[in-house]
């Protein structure tokens, strides 16, 4: 999201949104591990009932950020018994419990400590995220442990117990972003991609290199019990001169170094009139070159799964195949292991 100046004086607020949600983009990252283009700006999303992983990675730098000034503290309410006098006497309690004793002490004060609501939002929120089966990147369960560190001495809230009371002042705002991402949390919610009150850490990716990295990657996970090796952006040369340099986004290899299958990841939507023929030109280009029959593109949504082009006095067949990202991550890897079977089931001539 960004904000530009008008001719007339007034903010326009541009938005630039994927295709998928917040969630698919995550778990694409995540599998591929590559997960670059976080921003520092914030930008405001709706709320979603969605993958709770999602959030972890929002969450964390969120949270980072608002710790990085220390802890924030403040006055707590504390009722307790005492053998000193300290703040004020609750005097129906003190004559309830100890009717006729001046010791012990039914007191009532305030206590500035870091022991606060805020703070304990924010590891309630921590340790329901670390608590996940599955699905955050190694990188950022690793931060949340050294955030969970950082919360240590701050009271844990038990199962089941009341979430405290918070209330937005100039004292913690720069706890705000990250205590209302902690409350989705811990209300089992995540964001996505709409206007909203929500204010996260800004992201900006290219969609084409996500796409890209998430097929090579689990293309070569699907691959890895069928022998050979994988190579992703493989560097190969069209002509004998070796001149016209070409790459390949995943070429696998049997142990010889004989090319096995080619692929390459298309981040477009097919339209009415189908994917574009350059990429037909290029993959004919990669299978000429390596003497391979059969090359792959995999796009990231068409209209059919599968499409085959027998080329004509080549010997030669180019596949065109639609990933559906708009699916749980089980079903796009069980998408990309079929597909990984249609590699295996061509030799090359």
């Amino acid at each position: 999201m960004a904000t530009v100046a008008v001719p007339d004086g007034e903010a326009v607020t541009v938005r630039i949104e994927p295709k998928m949600s917040i969630a698919r983009i995550l778990f694409l990252l995540g599998y591929s591990l590559s997960a670059k283009g976080w921003r520092h700006e914030e930008v405001r999303l709706g709320e979603e009932p969605e993958l709770l992983s999602a959030l972890a990675r929002l969450f964390e730098r969120q949270a980072d950020q608002a710790l990085r000034q220390g802890l924030l503290q403040g006055y707590r309410s504390t009722e307790e018994t005492s053998l000193v006098v300290r703040g004020r006497i609750r005097e129906a309690e003190q004559i309830r419990r100890h009717h006729g004793r001046l010791i012990p002490l039914e007191i009532a004060h305030d206590e500035y400590t870091s022991d606060i609501a805020e703070n304990q939002l924010l590891r309630a929120a921590c340790e329901r995220l670390l608590r996940l089966p599955g699905g955050i990147p190694g990188d950022v369960r690793a931060r949340l442990l050294r955030l969970r560190v950082r919360l240590a001495e701050i009271t844990p809230l038990g199962r089941g117990q009341e979430l405290p009371v918070w209330r937005p002042t100039r004292l913690n705002v720069r706890y705000q972003n990250a205590l209302r991402l902690a409350e989705l949390v811990l209300r089992g919610a995540s964001v996505e991609h709409r206007p909203g009150d929500i204010t996260v850490n800004g992201f900006l990716f290219d969609m084409a290199q996500v796409f890209e990295d998430f097929v090579t990657v689990a293309l070569r996970e699907a691959l890895a019990d069928n022998g050979g090796h994988c190579v992703l952006q493989a560097t190969h040369y069209l002509d004998e001169r070796q001149a016209i340099r070409m790459l390949p986004d995943f070429v696998w290899y049997a142990d010889d170094g004989t090319p096995l299958a080619v692929a390459d990841a298309k981040y477009k939507a097919e339209k009415p009139g189908g994917f574009p023929d350059a990429d037909l030109y290029q993959m004919l280009a990669y299978c000429t070159a390596l003497n391979l029959p059969e090359g792959h593109l995999i796009y990231a949504k068409g209209n059919a799964p599968h499409a085959a082009h027998r080329v004509r006095h080549a010997r030669i067949t180019i596949h065109q195949h639609a990933l559906d990202l708009d699916q749980p991550p089980a079903g796009l890897l069980t998408e990309v292991k079929a597909l990984a079977r249609r590699l295996v089931m061509v030799m090359p001539v």
